[in-house]
């Protein structure tokens, strides 16, 4: 019997890695919605406070129909993934997708994810047309200077090799980095036991509901006045 010294085998398989969940969302999507948020609640108090007649009660009626919708469309899009799936939080839905049921991503002018024979866009991963243009400008002078890090291929600048989850690639966009992620988990994942099931499609009731009821709030107020 001889001592392992933790070396693998060469003619064994490297198993396949596996990472804990992972959250994509966009940084400067939720500083502007704090910002938002903060400048809605300044006015809303001040009106509260110093506002005479009806104002205080039209503030309170407006606030919902503004704070829920900044929300909804700035903090809460998120992609959540795991090894079983893919959880996918626009302002008004949440998709919860088996990776088995994935059947593609495209990064054009915005995300898209086609599952279940249906599309839906990725709220949470915007697309910056600025920022890929600086991407493949700094990819042409990479492998303009010889970077082996960096190979060309026709109309196409890529890496030569993947980077790790989590490392970023200053060759490639943000959006089009979590999308090749996504597509390679899809990949890997799509074949394990948990994997399986159909996508299943819920509405964002506690933004909708008090976004409305604030709508017929104000309009009631208004009307009467």
């Amino acid at each position: 019997m001889t001592e392992s010294d933790g070396t693998p085998d060469p003619g064994t398989a490297a198993p396949t890695p596996k990472y804990a969940d992972r959250v994509y969302r966009s940084v400067p999507g939720v500083i502007s919605g704090v910002l938002l948020l903060a400048v809605a609640a300044w006015l809303i108090i001040d009106a509260i406070l110093s506002g005479t007649g009806r104002t205080p009660w039209i503030a309170l009626a407006a606030a919902p129909v503004f704070v829920f919708p900044v929300i909804a469309y700035t903090l809460r899009p998120a992609v959540l993934s795991n090894d079983d799936r893919l959880l996918l939080r626009n302002p008004m839905r949440t998709v919860d997708v088996p990776w088995a049921s994935v059947e593609g991503f495209k990064a054009g002018y915005s995300v898209e994810l086609f599952a279940g024979g249906e599309r839906y866009q990725v709220w949470a991963v915007p697309v910056s047309l600025r920022e890929r243009k600086k991407a493949t400008a700094r990819a042409t002078r990479a492998a303009a200077s010889g970077d082996p890090q960096v190979s060309r291929t026709p109309g196409v600048l890529r890496p030569s090799r993947s980077a790790r989850p989590g490392q970023a690639d200053p060759t490639r966009a943000w959006s089009d980095q979590v999308v090749d992620s996504l597509r390679e988990t899809a990949e890997r994942n799509a074949g394990l036991p948990g994997a399986t099931g159909t996508v299943s499609v819920t509405w964002c009731w506690w933004v909708i509901a008090p976004t409305l009821a604030g709508v017929v709030a104000l309009v009631a107020l208004l009307a009467t006045g």
